[in-house]
């Protein structure tokens, strides 16, 4: 008699991986700007990485600890995680493999094979197609929309939590008589407020203090109104240096920059959908960059074109029709270079030259003239790059931020709250 045994399912370990938090622990490596090249490789849109990196990065993230639980592997595979040698175990390598399944599966990433090439037809026999030989490069992937998507929300809701606010906007009631609200902040109504009148709570008042009765009468004190906030339309452009200097140094700029872009956009997306974000890099010159491509950007080339930077923005902001216009610059470094009439560019990069400065001083007043504001997030705290910061600020009213790249984040989302917010009664 044919017998059938049941046993219990027991699912492989990459199964019980979050994949969100393996992604989002694994962010810098997918925004990786060139810092952790050897060579600090410049001026490249790096779409593509390697497999085996990725392997590592997911091996490095497993290492930390608390991605896989305790009761979905073996005390082997346990001690081999932790090993140095864990890349050489089988078992660790079944892992990894199985998870990059997942991710391409869950589209978080793309993986690409190798090209393939065969020999010329005279070296194969009748003149037939040879085998197919690859070629000695690297199996390789990139990332997706809906990582980078996925990461700039994560960012957002990270750096929301670090400033205390978990939602955007309010709708409260408050009484006028004391200009007392649910959210605690006073204000007596004053003639001439824009008043939006909660009815409901108005009459309930006046009910409860004359009793029912017709016709109703309402006193000042009955009156009740709601308070909301009103989003002025704003067209902003992201000035990001991306210059050497911003991965020089031992110190990685650029990639927590390219992450506060990324929660800005998804901001503006989820909360402001009548406000404009564009993204403009500068370096060398200055060119204006999909939103999209943002996390696939590595630094470079080497010098600081601030002028060409300010002269690009200004372009996109003077064809936007918003209330608001600003230019937000994230940079680490003095101004250092300059595109000359006929196209060249002017390069000085020791201190800062008197040449370059008056001109990007001078584009500065254009700024201000056109009524775009200028708000300067910088990295660095040199004398005199804050003596340079200041000058802008005083020149086009905006603010100056000397932060770290620890920090940028909530400075620059809470400005851009702060600043698009005003109160109505």
């Amino acid at each position: 008699m044919k017998v059938i045994r049941y046993g219990k399912y027991v699912g492989e370990p990459a199964d019980a991986v979050d994949l969100d938090e393996l992604v989002k622990r694994m962010g810098d490596f997918f925004l990786q700007s060139g810092f952790e090249s050897q060579y600090y490789g410049v001026s490249e849109m790096d779409n593509q990485r390697s497999i085996e990196a990725l392997k590592d990065a997911i091996l490095r993230a497993l290492q930390e600890g608390d991605l896989l639980p305790d009761d979905a592997m073996s005390e082997e595979l346990r001690k081999m995680l932790q090993s140095p040698q864990a890349q050489n175990s089988q078992a660790v390598k079944d892992l990894l493999e199985k998870l990059m399944e997942r991710l391409a599966q869950e589209g978080f990433i793309n993986p690409q094979q190798p090209p393939q090439v065969t020999p010329p037809h005279q070296n194969t026999a009748r003149g037939s197609l040879g085998q197919p030989q690859e070629r000695q490069t690297e199996a390789r992937f990139e990332i997706t929309d809906k990582t980078i998507d996925f990461l700039g929300f994560k960012t957002l809701q990270d750096l929301m939590g670090s400033v205390g606010r978990s939602s955007f906007g309010r709708h409260d009631t408050r009484d006028l008589s004391t200009g007392v609200e649910s959210g605690g902040v006073s204000r007596r109504y004053e003639f001439g407020d824009t008043l939006n009148m909660d009815v409901s709570e108005t009459l309930f008042n006046a009910v409860r203090r004359e009793g029912v009765k017709v016709p109703i009468e309402m006193t000042y004190s009955d009156l009740m109104v709601h308070q909301c906030e009103y989003h002025s339309s704003c067209a902003t452009v992201l000035l990001l240096d991306c210059s050497h200097s911003m991965i020089l140094y031992g110190e990685d700029r650029f990639t927590p920059a390219k992450r506060v872009a990324m929660a800005l956009s998804h901001l503006i997306r989820i909360q402001y959908p009548g406000d404009t974000l564009s993204l403009v890099l500068f370096h060398d010159s200055a060119e204006e960059v999909p939103l999209g491509e943002l996390a696939r950007v590595q630094v470079g080339p080497y010098y600081t074109n601030t002028r060409e930077g300010l002269r690009m923005a200004q372009r996109i902001l003077l064809r936007q029709k918003k209330d608001m216009r600003q230019i937000i610059m994230i940079t680490d470094g003095k101004p250092s270079a300059l595109t000359l009439e006929d196209g060249r560019i002017y390069k000085n990069a020791f201190g800062l030259d008197p040449f370059v400065v008056g001109q990007t001083l001078e584009e500065v007043n254009k700024c201000k003239r056109a009524g775009i504001l200028i708000n300067t997030f910088m990295l660095a705290t040199d004398y005199s790059l804050v003596q340079f910061v200041q000058k802008i600020t005083a020149m086009c009213r905006g603010k100056a931020y000397f932060t770290t790249p620890y920090t940028l984040g909530q400075y620059l989302l809470m400005d851009y709250m702060q600043r698009k917010t005003k109160q109505i009664h």
